[in-house]
């Protein structure tokens, strides 16, 4: 008990400053601090930073891309620091390591990338892609970082270990020299921060045999190490991405050497990982919850601009029930939290699920409608193809099966389970989207812009975006795909990151079927019968605020964010049994991921469906 009093008084801020490095264009100004080693102990937790002696000391330093910077070797062309922890009993740091740039530089910090390794055994280990010098406007209340330093890279410690870590950095290529008169410096500090206390890590994604982790280069969707936990990064809203690949490419993209571009002709499925995690909604003045303000909205939540949904990452162990509730002035409490029933499956606890990254396609994407009422093609899951339309909910449902059979074409193996998206699932990752690591918490998105953008492609090609929210009014000459998935802001928008690794077409191209019935009502769906509970969610009320079982179905994206960016809401009844959720690419301001209406469950063509592996790996 004395143990844990101690790590409760004690708030451990650990406050590292490790050196002020700098890159020079034309000339070289170099100062250093903090040469010796702090350390700040509780008791139970001690964590401390040496610096090496090199020095990084760039001089004349002229623009060069990136793949010139990652692999500059040359000493005093990088800067190696090492952070060791020394750990006991079932205590938890986690840590950041930040870049504040310096006074009196005199060139801006958005000519200048960052790159940062950890030094392994077998050489370098990628722990961010080069970025480009920004400053969060936000602190990690999780780390201590404060707001304004560019986060560089964050992780846990739950046992003692040491790393090391190699920083560079260069003016990037696509500044012009011309014309500035050279002796241009920018220097910045590096700064590492901790706390105690719960991990803040997501679940490792559950990659099957044949899936192959991916990260975008820029230009091209390339293969990534799966072998360590940085091929995604969750606090800069870069969700964790797989692919899928043709049978016959399968081999030698499985033996092909991290880094290698993967072609989207090969590429059949896409995946997002949706980690487990725990929420709760605040309310900011006691009323009504619509989030909290936060570092996100420089407003007070509204229906029509909503805030920060607070999201917690967990393990399988941890199933909160809590009220998903609380009021931002009192704070959190240990009963606010709640654990999404996405996370549950069948009588199974998931450490996370894996979701469609587009709307569905079919494997002959040119037939009418993308595919039409059959179970004859088969789904793909790709980008600026057409959706899968006309087919109803159990034609729909028994072609996501097919995925699950043995000797599919995807190569998975007998631990996947796929299955139409379910409405919990649904919610799952409009919450997600709404939080932090979401597209609420992306800062290149301000105001009205934090809804994910509309797909507003009368042709129905997945991953398009209109380039904003929808719009109040609708116009035919609004229609057609004006951005691609892959332009930066104005196509990323329409994810759920507002980044290319956040999942697309929640909001516009076609409406959307999910596994969400009122009371086993099959309608038109198809269906002889329901299926094996697992696969759906049944809700026994038409109102939303009683539909599970006469409470609200806490977590399933109904009654707590009904009319959340002014999305319209309609609960599926007896005659319209089936929910929809998203938007057409019709759809005004009523449409949006927080929308949802009951339909017959029938052959449309403007209705899809969206794939979800929901099973343990």
């Amino acid at each position: 008990m004395k143990k844990k009093e101690n790590i409760a008084i004690i708030v451990l801020l650990l406050v590292m400053v490790l050196a002020i490095i700098g890159v020079s264009y034309a000339a070289f100004n170099y100062s250093r601090e903090g040469t010796t080693p702090n350390t700040i102990t509780t008791g139970v937790i001690s964590m401390t930073y040496t610096e090496t002696d090199n020095v990084l000391n760039i001089t004349g330093a002229l623009p060069t891309t990136d793949k010139t910077g990652k692999t500059r070797t040359i000493e005093g062309e990088y800067f190696d620091f090492t952070v060791s922890s020394t750990i006991t009993g079932n205590a938890n740091i986690n840590y950041e390591i930040s870049a504040k740039k310096e006074d009196g530089n005199t060139i801006d910090g958005s000519n200048i990338k960052l790159y940062l390794t950890r030094l392994t055994d077998d050489g370098e280990e990628e722990l961010m892609t080069p970025e480009t010098y920004n400053e969060d406007k936000s602190s990690n209340t999780y780390t201590g970082r404060p707001a304004g330093e560019m986060s560089l890279y964050t992780s846990s410690m739950s046992a003692s270990e040491s790393n090391t870590y190699r920083l560079r950095m260069w003016v990037d290529e696509d500044y012009n020299p011309q014309g500035d008169g050279g002796n241009l410096t920018f220097s910045v500090r590096i700064n590492v921060y901790g706390k105690d206390g719960v991990s803040i890590e997501p679940n490792a994604p559950e990659l099957d045999d044949n899936m192959i982790a991916v990260r975008y280069n820029g230009s091209d969707w390339v293969k990534a190490d799966s072998s360590t936990n940085n091929w995604y990064n969750y606090d800069k809203q870069e969700w964790a991405n797989a692919v899928t690949v043709s049978s016959s490419t399968r081999d030698s993209y499985l033996s092909a050497p991290v880094g290698s571009t993967i072609s989207m002709d090969d590429i059949e499925t896409m995946w997002v990982w949706i980690p487990r995690y725990s929420y709760s909604i605040g309310s900011q003045r006691g009323t009504n919850y619509y989030g909290k303000q936060g570092d996100y909205l420089d407003t007070t939540p509204t229906l029509a601009l909503p805030g920060e949904i607070d999201v917690k990452f967990v393990s399988t162990n941890t199933k909160d029930r809590g009220t998903a509730r609380y009021i931002v002035n009192d704070g959190i409490q240990s009963n606010s939290w709640y654990t999404p029933d996405a996370f549950t499956f069948g009588d199974e606890e998931l450490s996370g699920i894996w979701v469609g990254k587009f709307e569905t396609s079919s494997s002959n994407s040119s037939l009418e409608n993308g595919g039409g009422n059959t179970t004859e093609l088969d789904p793909m899951i790709k980008p600026n193809v057409t959706s899968w339309r006309y087919i109803d909910v159990s034609n729909a449902f028994n072609v996501a099966l097919k995925m699950n059979d043995a000797g599919n074409i995807y190569g998975f193996s007998s631990n996947v389970d796929t299955h139409i998206i379910k409405n919990s699932e649904w919610g799952a990752v409009a919450y997600l989207s709404q939080s932090k690591y979401g597209k609420l918490g992306n800062e290149q998105y301000s105001g009205a812009n934090k809804e994910v953008y509309q797909n507003k492609s009368d042709q129905f090609i997945t991953g398009c975006s209109y380039g904003s929210p929808p719009p109040t009014i609708n116009s035919p000459s609004d229609y057609g795909c004006h951005y691609t998935y892959d332009v930066n802001i104005n196509g990323t928008g329409a994810s759920t990151t507002g980044t290319i690794y956040g999942i697309y077409d929640m909001n516009g191209g076609s409406w959307e079927y999910v596994m969400g019935n009122y009371n086993d009502t099959v309608e038109s769906s198809g269906f002889i019968s329901m299926p094996d509970a697992k696969y759906y969610n049944k809700y026994t009320s038409t109102d939303g605020n009683t539909a599970c079982n006469g409470i609200a179905c806490i977590s399933h994206g109904l009654s707590e964010t009904s009319s959340w960016y002014s999305d319209s809401h309609t609960m599926a009844t007896q005659e319209y049994s089936w929910l929809l959720r998203g938007s057409g690419y019709n759809a005004s301001s009523f449409g949006g991921i927080f929308h949802f209406t009951g339909v017959s469950g029938g052959y449309n063509i403007y209705d899809t469906f969206r794939l979800v592996i929901s099973s343990s790996i």
